[in-house]
Formats: structure tokens, C-alpha cells, sequence
């Protein structure tokens, strides 16, 4: 990565304001967190600036609140959840600015830890209104970016404070890019993309992409039903792009010039409804249903990428290959997972659902790397420049040494 980080300066002392994503998943009823996993990946940079006696300031947002307060997207029970963590008590203020945000991130100790409230209460932040970043900036005399599932929004808090303050990456954002871009850039060949989701549409750049770098690429999900389509089966009433056939055959041309392998389902657990109470059966690919649609990989489809996926060293997974949210569908996925937690080579979870279905499983610590971004993932994965990351100073190059 040719960002500077946190080790590349001295935070001894100084305010240092660090935009985490602490957007967690909240229980609709009780309001209580239910996956603290975005909260414990950002405790390896706050650790470190507690240690090196910085003065931590953290900003995040919280769900989409629309620039108003709302009272359940309030960060005090993650402020709770993350001190108990640290094992250390944390202030917390009940705005990102204003008397009350300034009067504690001023008192702050070396060490000590304020959190402030919900970025997005505020409408200036998702427009990246100058002066609300120069507010936010006024609290502290570093930037430390290690957001990355927030880092394709060019908001305030990723953007607007860096042409305010000197901007680095903290390890978490660090960490994010060297593994994904490794996977896409430099990997251990042979290296095998899993693409799954719901449309072929939503990942058309990615599928680009990847197919110029990989030697396996398996299509699952809603959007292999596009492919099986332009291959001339029937798909009954599967979710289907009609619009999106002739790009699924000019990229299975594209895989067969190349020499690329690409799997597609041969089998399938179909349901004559989209419910988790539907009625199902397994059919070969060629004997859809009508009216019936397709929810998830076969048996005989999982033995197939099961076999070629342990000849990979390096995978790359982005999206569930069925409906995993309904549990008489998540056999493929899981499948999956499991045939990825164990393999001896790379394993890098693209964020988002494959995040969740992962860490549903209790397979994470089993994968080498579960991205923390959703958007952010997938834009990288396309080759986009994400403004977060392009805000950060750039690692300063050696002098040549006199020869």
C-alpha cells in the first residue's frame, strides 16, 4: 500500500480523530448489538494509540438517520460494547461538535478515549460540506482514516477532515487493501473467484475484471440464473435478467478464449415460492419447474466446486451462492465455507452478505481475510479509486542513495 499509516508518524500526545465504522447490526426489538465484529476489527489501531499515549477522538456513523437524530441510531451502546473490550472507560459525547464534543476531546489525557455521537445526525456530513469537516477537523491534530467499509463515500468524516488535518490509514484500512489487492493483484495461482448475489447487474464490472486475472471463476446466486439462461435452459420463475443475456454468453466466450474455467450450477433446490416455509425438491439444471425458481446449489453442483476449489491457492468469494437467509437454502453456501476454512491457501471474504453468512457460521477465524466493506469491497474489487483511501498521504519515497 502506498499510503502512509499510523506508524509513520508521532501521535505521542496528540489528538488524534480516527473514523471507524461501527455501523453494527442492531436487534430490531431490544436494540442490542448483535455482531460486535466491525467493532473488534478497529481495536488493533485504537490499541495502538492508546498504548503510544494519543489521545483517541472516534468518529462513526450508524445507520442511515438522513441528517436527524434518532434515538436507536445512538452510539452509546457501542461506546459500552467497546469499552468493555479495551477493559477501559470511554467518554462519550452526545454530539460529533459543538460545546459539549470540544470540551471533552480538549480535557482528553494521554491515553484516553472520547467517542463521539452519530456522525450522520448531522446532513453536512454525507454532503462533505467544508465547514462541517473544518469543525470536526478543529477537534484534533491528526486523521486517521481505518474505515474502510465507508471508504468509497466522499463524506466529511472520510474526506473533508484529510484536506484538513495530515491524513493516514490505521491498520484496519491498512490491512483491507494489502489483502485485496494482493488477491486481485499478486495471488497464488491457481486463484478462483466465487461471484454469487442476486444480479448479474449489480456486478458486472467486478465480473469483468476478475475474469482477466483468475484461472476458476463459479457463478452462484440469483445471477447464475442469467447464465443458465443464455445457455438455453428454462429457469421457471427464477430470478432473471433478461437484459443481461448477451452479456452472460460474451463472458462465457471471453472465459473460453482465455482459457478460463467457468462453473455454473448442474443442479439446483428449487421452491415454488420465495418463503422460508416453501415446498422444495432437488432437479437437474435442465429440469426447472415451471413457476417453480431456483434458491440455491445442488448436491451434485457442491461436489463439483467443492473438487476444483481445493486445487486453488488463492480464493476470492463475493456473495452467497442461494438464499442463505432462508435455512432451507444455505446447504451451498455453507458448503462452501466450509470447503474455504479449509484450505491451505488464501482465503478472502469480499464483505457484505459473505461476511455475515461467514460469521453466521462461526468460520470466520477460519478465513484468512473477511473484509469489514460491502460497497467499499466491491468497488475495489472493480478497480475504482475509492475517495477515502485516495485522501491519505502518500508514503514518502527513499532518497536514492549515491551511487
Amino acid at each position: 500500500m502506498n499510503k502512509q499509516t499510523i506508524r509513520d508518524i508521532d501521535v505521542r500526545g496528540k489528538k488524534v480523530l480516527v473514523r471507524v465504522d461501527f455501523n453494527v447490526p442492531l436487534d430490531k426489538k431490544t436494540n442490542a448489538i448483535t455482531d460486535d465484529s466491525r467493532i473488534r476489527a478497529a481495536l488493533p489501531t485504537i490499541n495502538y494509540l492508546i498504548e503510544h499515549n494519543a489521545r483517541v477522538i472516534l468518529v462513526s456513523h450508524l445507520g442511515r438517520p438522513d441528517g436527524k437524530v434518532v434515538e436507536t441510531l445512538r452510539l452509546g451502546p457501542i461506546c459500552a460494547r467497546l469499552s468493555k473490550l479495551l477493559g477501559k472507560p470511554i467518554a462519550y459525547a452526545r454530539d460529533c461538535i459543538g460545546p459539549d464534543a470540544q470540551a471533552k476531546a480538549f480535557s482528553l489525557k494521554d491515553g484516553e478515549v472520547l467517542m463521539l455521537e452519530n456522525v450522520r445526525f448531522h446532513a453536512e456530513e454525507e454532503k462533505n460540506d467544508p465547514n462541517f469537516a473544518k469543525v470536526l477537523a478543529n477537534l484534533a491534530d491528526v486523521f486517521v482514516n481505518d474505515a474502510f467499509g465507508t471508504a468509497h463515500r466522499a463524506h466529511a468524516s472520510t474526506v473533508g477532515v484529510a484536506t484538513c488535518l495530515p491524513a493516514v490509514a490505521g491498520f484496519l484500512m491498512e490491512k483491507e487493501i494489502e489483502f485485496l489487492g494482493t488477491a486481485m493483484e499478486n495471488p497464488q495461482r491457481p486463484f478462483a473467484a466465487i461471484i454469487g448475489g442476486a444480479k448479474v447487474s449489480d456486478k458486472i464490472t467486478v465480473l469483468e475484471t476478475i475474469l482477466t486475472k483468475v484461472n476458476y471463476l463459479f457463478i452462484g446466486g440469483g445471477m447464475a440464473n442469467t447464465f443458465l439462461k443464455a445457455q438455453g435452459y428454462q429457469v421457471g420463475s427464477s430470478l432473471l435478467e433478461e437484459d443481461k443475456l448477451d452479456f452472460a454468453r460474451q463472458m462465457m466466450d471471453k472465459a473460453k478464449k482465455s482459457g478460463v474455467s467457468l462453473y455454473l450450477p448442474v443442479d439446483a433446490v428449487v421452491a415454488d415460492k420465495f418463503d422460508a416455509a416453501a415446498a422444495t425438491k432437488t432437479v437437474h439444471i435442465a429440469k426447472v419447474p415451471d413457476l417453480w425458481m431456483i434458491m440455491d446449489i445442488g448436491p451434485e453442483t457442491i461436489a463439483l466446486y467443492e473438487l476444483a476449489l481445493k486445487k486453488c491457492k488463492t480464493v476470492l468469494w463475493n456473495g452467497p451462492v442461494g438464499v442463505f437467509e432462508f435455512p432451507a437454502f444455505r446447504a451451498g453456501t455453507t458448503a462452501v465455507a466450509k470447503t474455504l476454512a479449509g484450505l491451505k491457501g488464501t482465503t478472502v471474504m469480499g464483505g457484505g452478505s459473505t461476511a455475515e453468512a461467514v460469521g453466521e457460521l462461526g468460520l470466520a477465524d477460519k478465513m484468512t481475510h473477511v473484509s469489514t466493506g460491502g460497497g467499499a469491497s466491491l468497488e475495489f474489487l472493480e478497480g475504482r479509486t475509492l475517495p477515502g483511501v485516495a485522501a491519505l498521504l502518500d508514503k514518502k519515497k527513499q532518497p536514492l542513495l549515491p551511487t
